[in-house]
């Protein structure tokens, strides 16, 4: 560990940079941590994972940017950075680390950056038009979310949520969905519980509630979650209930 505005052999960011208004003096600030022989380490979801799997409710007020590898490498160029490897993460449905060392140090990218950004590249990361596609996933997604919570609650399926994140406060609000077809939301967060999601009625409970109520489905708000809930309340499958990927489900149409 080193003190304030001391130098570091590693500095790792893993989804700060975004945070951040000043994206080029965040960069820099980063950068000018690194000693010498040091590396910078920059975690980030991939723009071409949240085109790909249709991910509009990713993008949200307090992230200023979203990276793919081609525009980070240009970025880390203005600070006199290069980007030497990469490693891919299943964390989200697709994150990356970024490794990057000040342009003079000798060597050129490896493999596994060059083959990545050329990935991104072919998936329409630098492409306005394919990104504003995303609109359109956001309408497709919001409706098929309220058709199959209306076709559910008509045939007298119980359904309940897992996962109060902010990413679900968005899909919610904009497919319609009120307590009459989704009740309530389970969520480990003791902050959380007690309280609803912002924006409409739909209450949100505690895990051990979620498993009293024996509901025939639970959406699924973070699909990374799927093997832990599965572990820790395994009385859902148990009474013939499923756990539903709103991901996938949201995706598929």
């Amino acid at each position: 560990m080193v003190g304030e505005g001391e130098s570091a052999e590693v500095v790792l960011d893993c989804f700060g940079l975004m945070h951040r208004a000043d994206q080029e003096g965040a960069l820099a600030e980063r950068a000018a941590r690194i000693a010498d022989g040091g590396v910078l380490l920059l975690q980030f979801h991939s723009l071409a994972t949240i085109l790909r799997r249709g991910q509009w409710n990713s993008l949200r007020h307090g992230h200023y940017a979203y990276y793919s590898t081609p525009a980070l490498s240009r970025m880390l160029a203005a600070v006199d950075f290069a980007p030497r490897s990469a490693w891919t993460f299943n964390l989200y449905g697709g994150t990356v680390l970024l490794a990057a060392t000040p342009r003079g140090v000798p060597g050129e990218p490896d493999e596994s950056v060059t083959r990545l950004a050329a990935d991104e590249k072919a998936q329409g990361v630098l492409d306005p038009g394919r990104v504003r596609v995303l609109h359109s996933n956001a309408v497709a997604g919001a409706q098929a979310l309220r058709s199959w919570l209306v076709r559910q609650h008509a045939a007298g399926s119980v359904v309940l949520g897992y996962g109060a994140a902010s990413r679900a406060v968005s899909l919610l609000c904009s497919a319609g969905a009120n307590s009459s077809i989704l009740p309530a939301i389970a969520d480990a967060s003791p902050a959380k519980q007690g309280r609803r999601m912002p924006g409409t009625d739909i209450a949100v409970i505690e895990p051990d509630e979620l498993a009293e109520r024996a509901p025939d489905a639970v959406l699924l708000f973070l699909p990374d979650l799927l093997d832990e809930v599965r572990h820790r309340i395994p009385q859902i499958e148990a009474a013939g209930g499923k756990w539903i990927d709103v991901e996938a489900l949201t995706s598929s149409v």
